[in-house]
């Protein structure tokens, strides 16, 4: 995570002073996940302005992201929080990412074939669906799925003659 201050307001008060920090914020994932977002902090508290994520972020992520940049931006401004990677109840750090976890190799081609037959079973399109639950693009979707079809756990596309 990287943060950079954009501007600062500083007002003075009757009884003390206020400043109003906006900062850039940058999150990169080890998958190549980006979010990019405007973040204010004032007395202590941090909101987000605005935030664009390649790819687009699930709603559960959107809600606790300012939970996730908390920490090191307030760090970053001057105020108090608990680093970044603090230790969970458990006593192991917390490890955060955009997308979902699944499994690799032939249990996450299960996992893609699954939710496949599942949607194409009630009717919607399958392609989303592999696509909500697995976080990635059309483009690594259809590749996934073609995975999933050479594995022999999907119907080939066309038959041969």
């Amino acid at each position: 995570m990287s943060v950079w201050p954009a501007w600062e307001v500083r007002e003075r008060g009757q009884e003390r002073d206020t400043a109003t920090t906006w900062c850039n914020v940058r999150l990169t994932f080890d998958d190549g996940a980006q979010v990019d977002m405007l973040a204010v902090v004032c007395d202590g508290s941090v909101s987000v302005e605005d935030v664009r994520a390649r790819p687009a972020l699930s709603l559960d992520d959107l809600a606790v992201l300012p939970d996730w940049i908390e920490g090191p931006l307030l760090e970053a401004c001057g105020g108090a929080a608990e680093p970044a990677g603090a230790p969970s109840a458990d006593g192991s750090p917390e490890k955060r990412h955009a997308r979902p976890a699944r499994p690799r190799g032939i249990e996450g081609r299960r996992f893609v074939a699954g939710e496949y037959l599942a949607a194409q079973g009630a009717g919607r399109d399958p392609v989303l669906a592999v696509m909500s639950a697995t976080g990635h693009s059309r483009r690594r979707a259809l590749r996934l799925i073609a995975g999933a079809r050479d594995a022999g756990l999907l119907t080939p596309r066309h038959v041969r003659r």
